[in-house]
């Protein structure tokens, strides 16, 4: 009886294992593909945070470009110029007193890179 008990086990644990290295195998690729996504949006995230408060609106413009939809001079909607679902808002400090938006006004602030749907005017 002992020896039927332990063939049982030998027999379980062989095709256990078979079947996980299987199911590690078909994984791979998988995870290839979410390494990619990873690196992708770490270079995505280490674009946008070279952005810094004291810059200005013109310095802006080698990582993001302006968003649709309602603005100030004093905030902004910001994309990200390879992909337009992810965004940042930005405030500012105008340099002068006019209406209009100044490549010189200093950003006060960023937020955290953001997903969502793109707007259009």
């Amino acid at each position: 009886m002992r020896k039927a008990t332990w063939a049982t086990f030998l027999l379980t644990f062989t095709v256990v294992g078979v079947l996980a290295q299987e199911v590690a195998i078909d994984a791979r690729p998988g995870l290839q593909i979410d390494q990619e996504h990873t690196r992708w949006i770490q270079h995505v995230m280490n674009s946008i945070s070279t952005i810094k408060p004291g810059m200005t609106r013109r310095d802006l413009s080698s990582v993001v470009t302006t968003e649709g939809g309602l603005s100030t001079r004093s905030e902004r909607k910001y994309v990200y110029k390879h992909c337009q679902n992810i965004k940042v808002d930005v405030q500012f400090s105008p340099v002068d007193q006019g209406a209009d938006e100044s490549p010189d006004d200093k950003i006060v602030s960023i937020s955290k890179p953001y997903l969502e749907y793109s707007i259009f005017d």
